[in-house]
């Protein structure tokens, strides 16, 4: 046994779960206290101040610079307060980790004394280089200038006595180069759409938020073992590794009870997540061994995706406090469920009405419909878009693999819904209808849903669930800003678009109820082809939407392709969320990640294998090779040892297999690297280099089972998946 994984092994043994230090008052009353929230914002600004920025964050408006200054010094009074000594502009740039630059609040001043200071230009505004995060060509190495612009609408945040205040990330040029400010963009564009629709029932209504609910997996591993893990440390998942015999086929591990080190850690990570206002409610098992879940309550979209990439921090930060180490790769382990996160997605009025929950009466349920078909008729017209935006290297494994949403993607609405639609569809409406009776009477009646009236279908990468839609098919480690951007985008889209029919028959001479339920049926007859109550992962289904026109594009490269169709790029500059040059260069920067993730993991299975894996199998198979020449030196016949010698011949097979695979992906991998066009490349990446990476698996796995524990160099699933 080599020494890491012997000592990783020790190290376990010896493990004592730490103490959770809970806190003597109410978990309640820890909520949000190291958040700069609005109750603290109106203890510690003048009311002049307080109402200023409290219209600018409802309104959108721009906040006066004398206003920012007064914001600045509350800020760093309420921190000091707390022991901060720091502040830095906390972004999110296209790597999908969060980025912050730290500066003090110590400045000396003129009189060689030193003072604590934070400028309002200072929490507007700062410069981090633009050249060194991805950019997709929009700013070159000689051009660094960039901008991280204050969020008002996200409240600044305590983490290890520093002051984190959310911010948006753009070029010196004006180009958006993170997820939030496109997301910002979005919101506003989807408001601005569904007020103008919403308004054709209740013209109290004057904004609409997007809600946001998203459900976390992840799996959690012993940190020594994941250290003792090369290729689980650099990529985030296991490379190699035979199936524990025992792992999720006992259907034991989900909703079980959960062990007393993963219960610690829970414990811990929700206390830390209420102090930052983050409100987790749901935690427990998953399917898969050591596979977890927590969920927050709803929030607003934009303090949502805030709170989940903050989250996800704080759980490798918690982590590791408990010696443990958390996975939030799409597909860590091979033969297992894969993790996502599901985004629990609706709208809600200023008059507190949920645009997603259909009522008790026959106007309230027109205006139910009116949303629920335009989202379904927007998810038809780009279903590639949406698929495009949950593409990466980490999904491509998980994406239909029995566990997760197929890349097919369908909506499911459930038995009630359906036949409501169908009953709709054969509905007569006609111009001449102009007693309302009569109109209502082509309405069927929807009773009101509630959660468990729609069933659910975890094989649909898009569902309704009662009062909102679920875009399950998100991965693991992505920042949802990106889904949610392009799926609000599109929305808000569709919904300028019915507006415009709309209003054109309203002109004509139509009833507005008439007008819109004409509407309403033709959508509703054109964007069936996406409805899908089935086993999305059947077979039969991938034949079934092929005949419907539905695409199946299983893997990123060619999955991003949409991105910069004319017709996406006529949706992104109709509705400002991007211009060209953007969407060219995220399309370019979601390539590199994806050929640079599997440029990576080449590199190291090449590395383990020639390094660990080989020297590992060569030395049993010279221990097997010496108790064969034993054996003949004793006069033995050739069957006493006929099992040594198979043995030695099947080392020998598979370690030719994986020495000549490893030597012609390292030659493919030096092809693809000269290839200058991205596309070309992640695509050489995906059908050339990729290929390779299941065969020298399956063969070192073979290994594995071959050679004698004690020698083999990596802590096996087995040790790994079961954490006590």
């Amino acid at each position: 046994m080599s020494s890491l994984r012997f000592e990783a092994l020790v190290t376990i043994l010896n493990y004592n779960v730490p103490k959770v230090d809970f806190p003597s008052s109410k978990l309640s009353d820890l909520y949000a206290v190291n958040v700069f929230d609005m109750r603290k914002m109106k203890e510690y600004l003048s009311k002049e101040a307080f109402d200023s920025l409290n219209q600018s964050i409802h309104e959108g408006g721009k906040i006066d610079r004398g206003i920012a200054q007064q914001v600045a010094s509350a800020m760093k009074a309420w921190s000091m307060e707390r022991g901060v000594t720091h502040y830095c502009h906390w972004f999110q740039p296209l790597t999908g980790s969060t980025a912050e630059k730290h500066d003090s609040f110590f400045e000396p001043d003129k009189d060689g004394l030193a003072i604590e200071t934070f400028s309002g230009d200072s929490l507007a505004q700062q410069e981090p280089d633009a050249s060194s995060f991805p950019n997709g060509g929009i700013r070159s190495t000689f051009e660094a200038r960039g901008y991280t612009v204050w969020d008002i609408s996200s409240p600044a945040f305590i983490i290890d006595r520093t002051l984190c205040i959310p911010t948006v990330f753009i070029s010196y040029t004006g180009e958006s180069l993170d997820y939030k400010a496109p997301l910002l963009k979005a919101i506003n564009i989807i408001d601005k759409a569904a007020v103008g629709v919403a308004q054709y029932f209740d013209k109290n209504i004057d904004k609409v938020n997007s809600s946001l609910g998203i459900e976390q997996e992840y799996f959690l591993v012993d940190l020594a073992l994941f250290n003792a893990r090369p290729d689980m440390y650099v990529t985030g998942r296991a490379l190699f590794g035979h199936m524990s015999a025992k792992n999720q086929q006992l259907e034991d591990h989900y909703f079980g009870s959960i062990s007393d080190r993963v219960m610690a850690f829970m414990q811990n990570l929700e206390i830390e997540a209420i102090k930052l206002g983050i409100p987790l409610k749901t935690r427990h098992n998953e399917v898969a061994p050591s596979q977890f879940e927590c969920a927050p309550l709803y929030e607003e979209i934009n303090l949502a995706i805030d709170h989940n990439v903050l989250l996800m921090d704080l759980m490798e930060r918690v982590a590791r406090k408990h010696n443990l180490k958390v996975l939030l790769h799409e597909k860590p382990f091979s033969g297992i469920n894969g993790s996502g996160k599901h985004n629990n997605w609706s709208l809600v009025t200023n008059t507190g009405k949920n645009l997603l929950a259909p009522g008790k009466t026959p106007k309230n349920n027109l205006m139910f419909l009116t949303f629920f078909v335009n989202i379904i008729k927007a998810v038809h017209e780009h279903a590639d878009l949406l698929r495009a935006s949950i593409a990466s290297v980490g999904n491509d494994h998980r994406l239909g693999a029995n566990e997760a949403p197929p890349a097919i993607i369908s909506m499911f609405l459930g038995s009630q819904l359906t036949e409501v639609l169908d009953e709709l569809e054969t509905s007569r409406v006609t111009s001449k209808m102009k007693q309302e009776p009569a109109l209502w009477s082509n309405i069927p009646k929807i009773p009101h849903l509630l959660l468990d009236n729609t069933d659910r279908n975890r094989t649909s990468p898009f569902a309704f669930t009662g009062n909102k839609f679920e875009l399950r098919a998100v991965g693991s480690s992505a920042n949802s800003a990106g889904p949610m951007c392009i799926l609000m985008t599109m929305v808000a889209h569709q919904l300028n678009k019915f507006k415009t029919e709309v209003d054109k028959l309203i002109r004509k001479g139509d009833k507005k109820d008439v007008a819109l339920m004409t509407v309403i049926k033709r959508y509703i007859r054109e964007s069936k082809a996406i409805r899908f109550e089935g086993n999305g992962y059947s077979a039969e289904w991938a034949e079934e939407a092929e005949k419907r026109g539905l695409s199946n594009i299983k893997t990123t490269p060619r999955a991003l392709d949409v991105l910069i169709s004319e017709k996406t790029l006529e949706l992104f500059e109709s509705t400002h969320l991007f211009s060209r040059r953007e969407a060219f260069a995220r399309h370019d920067i979601l390539l590199e990640n994806y050929y640079k993730k599997l440029q990576i993991e080449a590199r190291v299975m090449g590395e383990v294998v020639n390094s660990d894996i080989i020297p590992a199998c060569i030395s049993y198979q010279n221990e097997l090779i010496e108790n064969v020449k034993g054996l003949k030196e004793l006069g033995l016949d050739e069957e006493t040892y006929s099992i040594q010698l198979e043995l030695v011949k099947k080392i020998s097979f598979h370690l030719n297999f994986v020495k000549t695979s490893v030597t012609e992906m390292i030659n493919e991998r030096k092809k693809a690297n000269v290839i200058t066009d991205a596309r070309e490349r992640a695509i050489a990446y995906d059908e050339k280099v990729k290929a390779f990476l299941a065969p020298i698996r399956y063969n070192v796995d073979k290994l594995e089972q071959i050679v004698s524990d004690s020698k083999w160099p990596l802590p096996k699933l087995r040790e790994i998946l079961f954490i006590k």
